[in-house]
């Protein structure tokens, strides 16, 4: 008999696998080929593979490894998905209730209980896209097992139909090329042709009904699962005059189980791969997978991500690096706050890097629309993030008929009692064009830029100081992009590029700007603009410089922000923010400068050319 094994690493230990969740995925599916053959097999061969190998790993699974069973988090479902499986082949009730409500049976575990705590109302996983589309395996094999050997169950009518909502909000949140964007611990190219998603595609589409978005992503796919579900899939595709462009509109989702713990909000302007997509992060910490992100944001233009999350720090399936599991970098810098684009305070990481204290707080929607064609916007704020310091974000996406391409305006609001270090920082990938910036390259000598909180993986390659505009450009594709930020006296700009203290070349190498400042309250406001074009093959550049030429904070208190945005061809944007309690109608009214800013709402954009 096989003992635990040796390398499991801090993980639940299996006997064939180093954990017990590769185990519990064998399962599932040999479950299912148990099943097509389980008549053909004699009832001597049954019962020898039944006695050996599938009731010892049930045993394994549920009672040498109870916690593990009974856990809210993904291993919890594929364990339970694969001991009700498989208990459904050999006709066991007893083993499908355990995987219906616990160990204990008592529905404070197992799978339903998985339904009721994983998703918030709306549907979207507490982990992230990128675990969903693990987990949406388990949860939609399960299910159709339970459909068909129980319908009195009515599973996919469970909760308001949750798997519906399920797979609708993991597929709302793809890139429009497909890819799920990589928050919490998460791979950059990891998309909706995985076989979890195309199962649960297939029989979300059978089970509750077809469109032209669900059509447009079996195009994407591909190909089907080959089920009968998967079957009606391929007809209609096949019947189809064309395949339809997927064509999601912006959304917001709630988070935690009860949908009052922040949530996720998405902008989309233009239709296809030519669609602009906005992504901002203010739900739960997402536990054992969560970064300490909160606020933080994601820019995908031009087919591809231009403002980045770096994802996580493991080069899956690769033995060489740790055995394809996750490196130690992914603790020192991946799920560190300076590895995303949100506020760091005082160099630290959000709730000091605890994950339990993390998992105790969320952030707070403050208001979403998406209504306007040429203005969409939302706002949220994280107030238990870092002690004493209350954070606000407010992000625009802007249609100007001056301007080629939507422009994306982030206002970053912090205030508290005392003065800090703000670090506001944005990860790029391309090439730095040009910079207005007088600074000091460091081509001697480089020097880690700090020695905790992910700061120790990042080099410092050039830094100045500015009381002006900051604006720095650089190509990504075929297209330029620019940001331009908002000046304050004594501004520190930091270029930076990940790689140092990294001995075995475990991080990628990418770069970074940070506009650091001490202050007590501050305002970051910042446009990126993308712009002009770029052909090498045609040896064609046009607009390399962008239209906007300075963003400013008119005034900012309690109540307002108020923002100006400048550029060429007599561009000039008046926006104003409500900070205080969200209506939206509600009357501000505020004076800076000497003039009264007054509108209705949470939020007001003059000045937008149609």
């Amino acid at each position: 008999t096989l003992g635990p094994h040796p390398l499991s690493h801090k993980q639940a230990p299996g006997k064939l696998f180093h954990q017990t969740l590769n185990e519990e995925v064998w399962l599932v599916y040999v479950s299912q080929a148990y099943d097509c053959i389980y008549n053909w097999l004699s009832p001597g061969d049954r019962a020898l593979f039944e006695k050996n190998i599938f009731r010892p790993m049930v045993h394994w699974f549920a009672v040498k490894n109870e916690h593990e069973f009974n856990r809210i988090h993904n291993h919890g479902t594929w364990a339970t998905a694969a001991v009700g499986m498989i208990g459904y082949v050999m006709h066991d009730q007893e083993l499908v209730d355990m995987a219906l409500y616990g160990t204990k049976k008592d529905g404070n575990g197992g799978f339903l209980r998985q339904l009721d705590l994983l998703f918030s109302p709306d549907g979207y996983y507490m982990e992230g896209p990128y675990y969903i589309r693990y987990a949406l395996r388990p949860f939609f094999l399960f299910a159709e097992a339970i459909e068909r050997n129980q319908p009195d169950l009515k599973i996919f009518e469970y909760r308001n139909k949750i798997l519906k909502k399920a797979f609708y909000a993991a597929a709302q949140t793809i890139f429009p090329n497909g890819v799920f964007p990589p928050i919490n611990d998460a791979s950059r190219t990891m998309n909706i042709k995985a076989p979890g998603p195309l199962i649960a595609h297939n029989i979300t589409y059978a089970r509750y009904g077809g469109n032209a978005n669900l059509l447009a992503i079996a195009g994407i796919q591909g190909k089907v699962f080959l089920n009968p579900a998967g079957l009606q899939v391929a007809r209609d595709f096949a019947a189809a005059k064309q395949v339809p462009v997927l064509n999601w509109a912006s959304v917001e989702f709630t988070d935690g189980y009860d949908g009052k713990r922040g949530g996720l909000g998405i902008l989309r302007m233009g239709r296809g791969m030519q669609q602009t997509m906005l992504l901002m992060k203010y739900g739960v910490h997402g536990k054992g997978h969560g970064h300490f992100d909160k606020l933080h944001f994601i820019l995908f233009d031009q087919g591809r991500e231009v403002v980045p999350d770096y994802g996580f720090c493991r080069w899956i399936n690769i033995e060489p690096k740790f055995g394809g599991r996750y490196l130690p970098e992914n603790t020192t810098y991946a799920k560190q706050t300076i590895a995303h684009n949100t506020l760091v305070v005082d160099e630290t990481c959000q709730n000091n890097g605890d994950r339990k204290a993390a998992d105790k707080v969320w952030g707070q929607r403050h208001f979403f629309d998406a209504a306007g064609d040429r203005v969409k916007v939302m706002s949220a704020r994280a107030l238990d993030h870092y002690p004493g310091v209350a954070m606000q974000r407010t992000m625009f996406l802007i249609k100007d008929a001056r301007l080629l391409y939507p422009v994306v305006v982030d206002v970053f609001r912090a205030t508290s009692t005392q003065e800090h270090q703000y670090d506001y920082p944005i990860h790029f990938l391309g090439q730095l064009i040009s910079t207005n910036l007088e600074y000091r390259a460091h081509v001697d000598v480089q020097r880690p830029l700090g020695i905790r909180a992910g700061y120790q993986h990042i080099w410092k390659e050039a830094s100045g100081t500015t009381n002006d505009v900051f604006k720095l450009t650089w190509l990504d594709g075929h297209r330029y992009y620019s940001l331009v930020t908002s000046p304050a006296p004594g501004t520190e700009i930091i270029f930076g590029r990940t790689g140092a203290n990294d001995p075995n070349f475990n991080l990628r190498s990418e770069p970074m700007v940070i506009v650091r400042r001490k202050a007590q309250n501050d305002v970051f406001a910042a446009v990126i603009e993308p712009h002009g074009y770029f052909n090498e093959a045609e040896e064609k550049s046009m607009d390399a410089r962008g239209l906007i030429e300075s963003v400013a904070v008119i005034g900012d208190n309690a109540q307002a922000s108020v923002i100006e945005v400048r550029g060429k061809n007599g561009l000039r944007w008046e926006i104003g923010i409500n900070n205080g309690e969200a209506s939206k109608s509600k009357t501000i009214a505020v004076t800076f400068r000497g003039k009264t800013y007054t509108w209705t709402g949470n939020y007001s954009v003059q000045g937008v050319k149609e």
